[in-house]
């Protein structure tokens, strides 16, 4: 069973709960301010919160404490990042993100505890339903 004092993995785990949580809060706001749509509103909603709840059993302090931004190799912005030519890009390329790193977080997770490994893949699931209605909706 691997160390949640490893730092490594806790920079692993620091870095994908914050794209994680960064990208639900564009998907969030999208549906709210653009679409209008409350039910999808609060799926993005519920999910962020309920991230922060599974996650705070890993100690999030000692994780923020060894986050290293200035020695961080991957900090730099590719030019596709830069990329989007409409609201959709934009709701699709953060709805990737968050899938992306939940499913880092849950792989991680299955070192530390596999509970927090099946309430990730879960949350995992409940986004792969809520993407499906807003492609529905939209």
């Amino acid at each position: 069973m691997q160390n949640i004092n490893d730092k490594k993995v806790q920079r692993i785990i620091d870095a994908n709960f914050n794209r994680a949580k960064e990208g639900l809060r564009v998907c969030e706001d999208i549906c709210r301010f653009i679409y209008n749509k409350k039910d999808l509103t609060g799926g993005y909603k519920a999910i962020r919160h309920d991230l922060t709840k599974v996650m705070q059993g890993l100690g999030l302090l000692d994780i923020i404490r060894a986050r290293d931004i200035e020695n961080d190799v991957g900090k730099r912005t590719i030019s596709s990042e830069l990329k989007r030519r409409n609201i959709s890009d934009i709701l699709y390329a953060n709805s990737q993100r968050v899938k992306e790193s939940i499913r880092v977080l849950e792989e991680f997770a299955k070192l530390l505890t596999p509970r927090l490994a099946m309430r990730l893949k879960d949350l995992r699931y409940k986004l792969y339903a809520l993407e499906r209605k807003i492609v529905k909706k939209t």
